[in-house]
């Protein structure tokens, strides 16, 4: 596996940028430039991680897909172009915030209009060399293996692949209280589709009623060393990506964390 994290950290140039993500520790980055970007600067933070021997493991999109289409299609043109390992998204909202939860998420209009959306995007963007990926979400399809892989039947497109972000996932007592399990049945349906993860952690807060938390590695219970031991099954050179902190010096504690918990699978 190989870690990263979604902060590009505070840096004045593409060469400053790979040279930071290197001494952090990291093997893998998230691209930090946009498609609407000049091709100059894009191509310049390119030839950065490729003399620096960092593999780009994502281009985010992070829009609604029912609006925001055309945006999709490019930033997945991007990850193509920069032969990134996937271009990533939620699957998209049927309410007012772009990625909230919505009763209208889950009803058969929304899930035909998803998979004819993410059929429109692949088709449209005609990649060769990425993969587009949706991420997994508690509020939005899919929210666990067996409809992620129901979307893939349903797509039925070769570059629509999976985007592991287990945490996301965990959205009941039964997947938090048996997390090795649940890790098992992801890996064992998905591992062979899977093209980038994400790691965090997830806390049991024992107010009424039932509460999880996300939070930085280490600050929860569930058992990341065993998650970072799949992704090394599914792909020595996974992606695995930190992400959602709040400031650079987080990103450095969180990390140091986690080469010190996952020594040895890195």
């Amino acid at each position: 596996m190989r870690l990263g994290t979604s902060s590009p950290l505070k840096h004045t140039s593409p060469q400053e940028w790979a040279k930071n993500q290197i001494a952090l520790g990291c093997r893998t980055v998230v691209f930090p430039v946009q498609s609407n970007e000049p091709e100059e600067k894009i191509m310049a933070y390119k030839q950065a991680a490729d003399e620096a021997g960092l593999t780009i493991a994502e281009v985010g999109i992070w829009r609604n897909p029912f609006t925001d289409t055309d945006y999709c299609v490019e930033q997945l043109k991007l990850a193509d172009r920069i032969n990134a390992r996937c271009a990533v998204n939620v699957a998209g909202s049927f309410g007012p915030v772009w990625d909230g939860g919505y009763k209208e998420n889950f009803t058969e209009e929304a899930w035909d209009k998803t998979v004819r959306t993410i059929q429109e995007i692949i088709d449209r963007a005609d990649v060769k060399n990425t993969h587009f990926t949706i991420e997994p979400m508690p509020w939005m399809v899919p929210t666990g293996p067996k409809e992620y892989l129901k979307l893939i039947e349903a797509v039925d497109r070769e570059r629509f692949s999976v985007h592991m972000d287990i945490i996301n996932m965990i959205n009941s007592a039964k997947r938090y209280f048996n997390p090795v399990k649940f890790i098992d049945k992801c890996f064992d349906m998905l591992g062979d589709r899977i093209r980038s993860c994400h790691i965090k952690d997830v806390h049991l807060d024992t107010r009424y009623t039932f509460r999880l938390e996300e939070c930085g590695p280490g600050d929860g219970e569930f058992p990341l060393r065993y998650y970072a031991e799949r992704i090394n099954g599914a792909d020595p050179d996974m992606p695995v990506i930190l992400e959602h902190l709040s400031s650079d010096e987080d990103y450095l504690k969180y990390m140091g964390y986690l080469k010190e918990e996952l020594n040895g699978l890195y």
